[in-house]
């Protein structure tokens, strides 16, 4: 793809070895999460875990119960990055509206929002005492 009229070509930078590798990686998940705090689904389910937390201390919930559900809302907040991502590349690729794209972007949120149940269920059983 060309660049447009009045915009300067990018430049591609050949990726680092070693441990400088690993410091560019981290600086671009950090990019990521600064893009996905763009996200208002984000930061609820961020929100949403703050609060749940609050629901632990309450209910007395098991050190387990602490690390099944921070993987969890890990997961949600993965599977919304690349919800997210999904839906930049299809306006993207697909300003106009269309089938395909609809699709996409329900598909993705479709993923999220069964984690969100599964992490909502399993909240639920933690504080109601089930598990």
């Amino acid at each position: 793809m060309m660049p447009r009229k009045n915009q300067p070509r990018a430049k591609v930078i050949a990726p680092r070895k070693g441990l400088l590798h690993i410091v560019d990686a981290a600086g671009y998940s950090m990019a990521g999460a600064r893009r996905l705090w763009q996200e208002t689904a984000a930061r609820l389910e961020v929100l949403g875990l703050a609060l749940t937390g609050g629901l632990f201390l309450l209910s007395g919930a098991a050190p387990w119960h602490w690390l099944v559900t921070a993987a969890l809302f890990a997961l949600v907040l993965s599977v919304e990055a690349l919800n997210t991502a999904i839906e930049v590349l299809t306006d993207r690729i697909s300003p106009e509206w269309s089938t395909m794209a609809r699709d996409a972007k329900d598909l993705g949120s479709f993923a999220v929002g069964l984690l969100l149940m599964v992490t909502g269920g399993f909240v639920a059983a933690v504080v109601s005492g089930t598990v």
